[in-house]
């Protein structure tokens, strides 16, 4: 459903001027392109807003009363597992659903029944949707040409295009005849051309190879930043989410879990689920026994008493998880230790080491606890030579302070 994409979906972003993912960012002053005036609105008010949603297929709801505030010059990322209505979302932000209930309004304007190519929003599909028969500067011109804009000002336009995503020389060339990072910056260059308030990005960067995919996000961050537009972007892949937003809103089943900056996610997830979805993290089950000297005693089955610091929004509930994160939880050998750590080390479990995997900055360990439970650690390599490094089978302590942990009620 989300993933195919009709002839008319095509020809209206087209006409429009189709979002991307990144461009090269190069070094001197580089062209400017600013998104369309919009209305004037109160300082306090969101350029984007989302009003109790609701969208239906059949008896399934594929958004749930969402309601979100996105301003203005944000990029803003929806993450969430396949299925969740991310881009369910996107689409109805493009037009191309229409809301069953709720708003969706746009400096104040709700625009949930406009046409597509009335909006000032724009969407880069996953496929990027380029018209294979016509070159690198016709795609880009498509929207400027059925806008009526003059020729003139469509060639200008059209080189200022691809000036910014870095395409100059490429212009009669027809999309199978470039790379991928390069089809994906011709339909950037599109979906800008126009130059919406909002421009909605749909797994751009999916397609790549790893290395293209990390250096395409710096370049789409550089873009956004030079031109002040609104992105958002829809994504499964938290890595991704968290590098490129100043704030991620998490979805599930319809439904927006939390919004939050991607360390307010990370450091202070809202709930379980969260602090499993985003990033690698140990859970240890138990329930409060004690509270003293803002610190919680936790009594858990694979770590027994736990010593946590009490959080800022009061713990309600006995039944608990403590969450510590894979680098915070630090190991040492078995042994005597400095009395600097014993100090700091007032949570100690002891274990095995069962797996090691190098992964150049980093070292993570997997240590298997006398209760049975595994836990992970991950380490920064710090030193050219491995003479710090844990080998399996090595006998181990893993250790962390009650700053390390989180308390999540379940």
């Amino acid at each position: 459903m989300a993933d195919e994409i009709s002839t008319t979906e095509v020809a209206a972003e087209a006409a429009k001027g189709e979002p991307q993912p990144a461009p090269q960012v190069a070094a001197g002053p580089a062209p400017q392109v600013v998104a369309s005036e919009p209305e004037t609105r109160a300082a306090d008010m969101p350029l984007l807003r989302l009003d109790s949603v609701v969208k239906r297929f059949g008896a399934f709801r594929a958004i749930d009363g969402l309601s979100l505030d996105i301003r203005a010059g944000e990029f803003f990322a929806l993450l969430g597992p396949s299925g969740c209505g991310k881009t369910t979302l996107l689409r109805m932000l493009a037009g191309f659903e229409t809301p069953d209930q709720g708003h969706i309004l746009l400096n104040g304007k709700d625009i949930a029944r406009v046409l597509p190519h009335e909006r000032p929003v724009n969407m880069m599909f996953q496929s990027y949707a380029l018209f294979p028969h016509l070159n690198v500067r016709d795609n880009v011109a498509f929207g400027l040409k059925r806008a009526g804009m003059a020729r003139a000002d469509i060639n200008a336009r059209v080189a200022e295009m691809l000036a910014l995503v870095k395409l100059e020389g490429l212009e009669t060339r027809k999309p199978d005849q470039l790379s991928g990072g390069q089809r994906q910056r011709v339909a950037l260059a599109r979906s800008l051309a126009r130059r919406p308030q909002v421009l909605l990005l749909d797994e751009p960067l999916a397609a790549l190879d790893k290395k293209l995919r990390e250096s395409t996000q710096w370049e789409l961050m550089e873009l956004q930043r030079r031109l002040g537009m609104t992105f958002i972007i829809v994504t499964h892949d938290q890595e991704e989410a968290m590098t490129v937003a100043s704030r991620i809103g998490v979805m599930d089943a319809g439904r927006l879990d939390q919004v939050a900056t991607p360390r307010e996610l990370y450091e202070a997830p809202l709930s379980r689920w969260i602090a499993e979805f985003i990033g690698d993290v140990n859970l240890f089950d138990g329930e409060v026994q004690s509270r003293e000297n803002n610190r919680l005693i936790v009594s858990t089955r694979d770590a027994g008493n736990v010593v946590v610091a009490e959080p800022r929004n009061p713990v309600t509930k006995t039944a608990v998880a403590v969450a510590i994160r894979p680098e915070k939880l630090k190991l040492s050998r078995c042994g005597p230790v400095s009395d600097a750590v014993n100090a700091r080390a007032i949570n100690r479990l002891e274990g095995v080491v069962t797996n090691v995997s190098y992964l150049g900055g980093i070292t993570t360990y997997k240590v298997r606890l006398d209760s049975g439970a595994v836990v992970r650690s991950s380490m920064a390599n710090t030193a050219r030579i491995d003479i710090d490094a844990y080998a399996a089978s090595q006998r181990v302590v893993a250790w962390f302070t009650p700053d390390d942990c989180l308390v999540l009620e379940q």
